[in-house]
């Protein structure tokens, strides 16, 4: 059909909303509470337009025929400008940073000092866990943080609360996230435009163990980093900066940079070899994959019952924490004393996950703290790292080496098809020739297929998001027969974590994907146990599989949360 923006003659297409239709022109339409993937609620009432002397919003209105749309009118932006004053009305003064998009808003509409006088908001600071602060102070009420939570994770630690001039978001009875099931997975963070809601900021407890002249302090970094913190620095989606970001990490200070895919290809091996013993000895079924700790705790709440389901393993995060504090600083002569652990995750969960006490089992606290993907990006930028102009390195050896395997872990159906590679050569003893498994891949919510293992109908499931996750429990309860099920907390996965760059959207989360396939594609081993590394910490410590050693250091078990 055709239609009209700002006197220009588009060709739009029937189903598309007005504010879709803009972006696909390159037309600008400012948008705060809007997101891509999630059902336009039209809350912030920023991307209104003029349609025969009327203003709609353009998030929710769809395209229709001769329609002639005014984006930038006088109506228009005297009513966007309204709409941005009375949100910093809300707002103490100077609350945001100048790099927010309500600031760079209300700079862009002229703003210098909302005409009306400014609310003084009731301080409500939410941070009393290890991972998600709350300031209620900054809270403009777009509302994206209790549909992800609501709509897409369906949890609903967050909801709207009183009416009028008085609403909040919080949690149930006002009570704190850590006193509810919340499950730390950030996506609440993740869309908040104002910063009223993000991770806790661990970095300053970093930096202190860099300059403390008595700690060796070694990082591993997950496999989704590798595909995102390039963002951070003003680099494309997608774009893959693995060694030019271990030359960043050893430039900021640490004496090691690890990489976590080596633990990723540990747990493979121990979660394969689960797998099959569970199979081969009528152990309980469906295996579901522990890597996840928002789902783990998602678990302990809502599906206790499922809790002997759950692999034993811990997830790569913490069972490389238990090996530097063991077979690497035996290996090292180093005191376990003195290593600090710091994990570079896209996970704000994971700083929940490290605080667990049965994470322990080296003797201390496996790991010690945890940086979101954001988290290193303020560093980075905090020390002028020109992070293109970096030469390449590579990571450290003895924890450093990994395989494609491990590297997929960051993408939902990445731990699936990591393990079917190695199980399937286990079982059988013969070469895997085709070991990719496309049909566990993509952003489809829930995946399904059943795979030959030499005569072995091995039939599984892959869910993303809590949402779906939900969907496929509740069969599971009912009945339905899986052997093996992978659960991600978070939409698409580890790359779509809550501590990765904003935006992070469908669009986004494809580049970042391939870019992690990619890496798979060119590394030398792409199965877990071809890892030389692996090999020989067996051979030199763990003994085997499912031993007694790995047992004690690599595995835990799970409880019921009220």
């Amino acid at each position: 059909m055709r239609i009209k923006i700002n006197g220009k003659e588009i060709e739009a297409v029937e189903g598309k909303t007005i504010l879709e239709t803009a972006d696909e022109n390159n037309i600008e339409i400012p948008r705060l509470c809007y997101h891509e993937d999630m059902t336009p609620e039209a809350r912030c009432r920023l991307c209104v337009v003029e349609i025969n002397g009327k203003l709609t919003t353009s998030c929710n209105t769809k395209v229709q025929e001769g329609m002639d749309i005014l984006t930038d009118s006088k109506k228009v932006l005297d009513s966007r400008k309204m709409n941005v004053e009375l949100m910093l009305a809300r707002l103490p003064e100077k609350s945001l940073p100048e790099d927010n998009r309500l600031y760079l808003l209300s700079k862009k509409l002229g703003i210098e000092k909302p005409r009306f006088e400014r609310a003084t908001p009731k301080k409500d600071l939410d941070d009393n866990n290890p991972s998600i602060i709350r300031d209620s102070s900054k809270c403009v009420l777009c509302g994206k943080c209790v549909q992800k939570c609501q709509a897409v994770q369906e949890v609903c630690a967050i909801g709207y609360a009183k009416r009028g001039i008085n609403t909040s978001i919080t949690a149930p009875f006002n009570h704190k996230l850590n006193d509810i099931p919340c499950m730390y997975c950030g996506q609440c963070s993740l869309v908040c435009p104002v910063d009223a809601i993000k991770e806790r900021d661990d970095t300053e407890k970093v930096i202190a163990a860099i300059k403390d002249p008595k700690k060796h302090v070694v990082v591993q970094t997950a496999p989704a980093i590798r595909a995102a913190i390039g963002e951070e620095v003003g680099m494309p989606p997608g774009s893959l900066v693995t060694k030019k970001m271990v030359t960043a990490l050893k430039k900021l200070g640490f004496d090691k940079v690890f990489d976590t895919d080596f633990a990723a290809d540990l747990t493979i091996m121990e979660e394969g070899s689960e797998l099959i013993e569970r199979i081969k000895n009528n152990g309980v079924l469906p295996l579901i994959t522990s890597c996840s700790p928002g789902w783990i705790k998602f678990c302990e709440h809502f599906y206790p019952e499922l809790l002997p389901n759950l692999s034993s393993c811990k997830s790569p995060q913490q069972m490389f924490g238990a090996i530097a504090k063991t077979y690497y600083a035996k290996k090292n002569n180093i005191n376990p004393a003195d290593i600090f652990v710091v994990s570079i995750m896209p996970c704000t969960a994971k700083k929940f996950e490290c605080t667990r006490p049965e994470m322990n089992s080296s003797g201390y606290q496996d790991v010690d703290a945890v940086l979101t993907t954001r988290e290193l990006g303020r560093w980075l930028r905090k020390e002028c790292i020109k992070f293109e102009d970096l030469e390449d390195s590579d990571f450290d050896p003895i924890l450093g080496v990994s395989t494609g395997a491990g590297a997929i872990f960051g993408n939902t159906g990445g731990v699936m098809e990591a393990a079917l590679r190695t199980a399937y050569e286990l079982i059988t003893g013969k070469e895997l020739k085709n070991i990719e498994f496309t049909t566990v891949r993509g952003l489809k919510g829930l995946k399904e297929a059943e795979i030959d293992i030499d005569g072995l109908k091995v039939k599984v499931a892959v869910a993303h998001g809590l949402g779906n996750a939900r969907r496929i429990l509740d069969r599971v309860k009912n009945g339905e027969k899986f052997h093996f099920i992978e659960i991600m907390t978070c939409p698409g996965g580890c790359i779509g974590g809550g501590g990765q760059p904003k935006p992070t959207n469908s669009e986004v989360l494809k580049k970042r994907i391939e870019a992690l396939y990619k890496q798979d594609r060119e590394l030398k081993y792409r199965k877990s146990h071809e890892n030389p590394e692996v090999m020989t910490l067996y051979k030199e410590f763990l003994i085997k599989p499912l031993g007694e050693k790995s047992h004690k250091l690599l595995h835990t078990h799970y409880k019921q949360r009220k």
